[in-house]
């Protein structure tokens, strides 16, 4: 089969690149879509904004670089279109609460049909042609809580819940679908995936009952949950609990917890740290006592001790300081708004959201962010008395870099002329 790769150009702020080259699972959202799509297809054609399709009779898969979808999905599309003989295109149902949830908040790329809402994911049998049929691929998702909020706090009450899909596709147009990419239709559907098969597949628990009491290890412990790459050094008091997949050469250091991550080549978790349901890219540094809570950290970055994120999305070679903050529920309960795919604020449909750093930013020590607020990348930010609160988004014009003697000797790799958006 043929796959055509339709670019989509715009950048993801704070990011200033394309959703391709950005990470998602750890990967650079090109690569990952290349190894899912590796079973079925054999050429690959890129195209450029405004070429049109190869007009070959042959069958072609056709999508555009900017989505994520995961194996599951892809192959129950392609095993429904096969079925069906003709030319279709993906589609989502509003009534689809993982699509409508998570999936469409802040989103530009998806286009209105009636109740349906198409998708960038062409399957044409016999080549491309001017129509294409919706087709409708369940996510089957399921509710998962991951916060319960004691009755005083909001007007939320209760568990706070994802609908969470055990096969994903989404457009990836703010940083928020990031987020919603990594955690949601990454790593809770990974361990949703899990649950399922666990209940369904009475080999499948055998084979994880046998391999625990043969290590002497708890359950989720063992190494059928736990993937360990090459030349790794870890403390025998580290707490490394499953679904969870370490790269190679990787140190984690005494009494540190991680549960249902994903943690890259090269990194380094020093003692006492706290890593749940996070993706941690290659190269990047935790000192002690740094901790991740649903949080995506790009590559080569780091994160000093005594610093918290929840719910945030941290672009690569960039540096937290100790001590910060990045807070995620609003005090009164007023709706969280976000940047959507033109960057305009919208509501981000999310009771609790951290914030996102971009690439090459100095954060310094003791710094408060507010929920969903944005630094724009090549920022440097130092705790004062004029700005020690992060209240709104911080654009590369207002970084402290520009006012210092010697700010020039940092460099600005992603800098651009000022965004005309709505600013907080």
């Amino acid at each position: 089969m043929l796959k055509v790769v339709l670019r989509a150009p715009n950048p993801i702020f704070p990011f200033h690149e394309p959703a391709r080259d950005l990470r998602l699972q750890n990967y650079p959202l090109w690569l990952w879509q290349r190894l899912v799509l590796s079973p079925y297809v054999e050429r690959e054609i890129e195209l450029l904004p405004g070429q049109p399709l190869p007009q070959r009779r042959e069958e072609m898969l056709v999508y555009r670089d900017n989505l994520f979808f995961d194996a599951p999905y892809i192959e129950k599309f392609l095993q429904e279109a096969r079925r069906l003989r003709k030319p279709v295109r993906a589609a989502f149902s509003a009534s689809d609460l993982a699509f409508r949830e998570h999936a469409l908040p802040l989103s530009v790329s998806y286009t209105p049909a009636g109740n349906l809402y198409l998708a960038d994911l062409w399957y044409y049998p016999h080549g491309p042609v001017p129509d294409a049929e919706p087709l409708v691929i369940d996510l089957e998702s399921r509710e998962i809580g991951y916060y319960h909020v004691p009755t005083y706090m909001a007007d939320e009450t209760g568990d706070l819940t994802f609908h969470v899909p055990l096969r994903a596709l989404m457009a990836i147009d703010s940083w928020v679908h990031i987020f919603i990419a990594d955690i949601v239709f990454g790593l809770f559907a990974r361990g949703a995936r899990f649950e399922k098969r666990l209940a369904e597949d009475l080999g499948f628990k055998l084979r994880i009952l046998a391999r625990a009491l043969y290590e002497g290890k708890q359950l989720l412990e063992c190494s059928e949950l736990v993937k360990i790459g090459k030349n790794c050094v870890i403390d025998p008091t580290a707490i490394l609990h499953g679904p969870t997949t370490i790269g190679d050469n990787v140190t984690i250091g005494a009494g540190a917890v991680i549960e249902n991550c994903i943690i890259g080549n090269n990194v380094n978790i020093s003692q006492g740290c706290q890593l749940m349901l996070s993706v941690v890219g290659d190269g990047a540094f935790l000192p002690f006592r740094a901790a991740l809570f649903m949080t995506t950290l790009m590559e080569h970055s780091m994160v000093a001790q005594n610093t918290c994120l929840q719910l945030c999305v941290i672009g690569r070679n960039t540096f937290i300081g100790a001590g910060s903050t990045w807070t995620d529920y609003n005090l009164i309960p007023i709706p969280i708004r976000a940047r959507d795919g033109h960057g305009e604020l919208k509501p981000a449909n999310r009771p609790v959201m951290g914030g996102c750093v971009g690439h090459n930013c100095r954060i310094g020590s003791g710094m408060v962010v507010y929920p969903a607020r944005i630094i724009d990348s090549d920022v440097v930010l130092a705790a004062t008395q004029e700005r020690r609160v992060i209240t709104r988004d911080v654009h590369f014009e207002e970084s402290d870099h520009h006012r210092w003697p010697k700010g020039n000797v940092h460099q600005a790799l992603y800098h651009h002329p000022k965004p005309d958006a709505e600013s907080w």
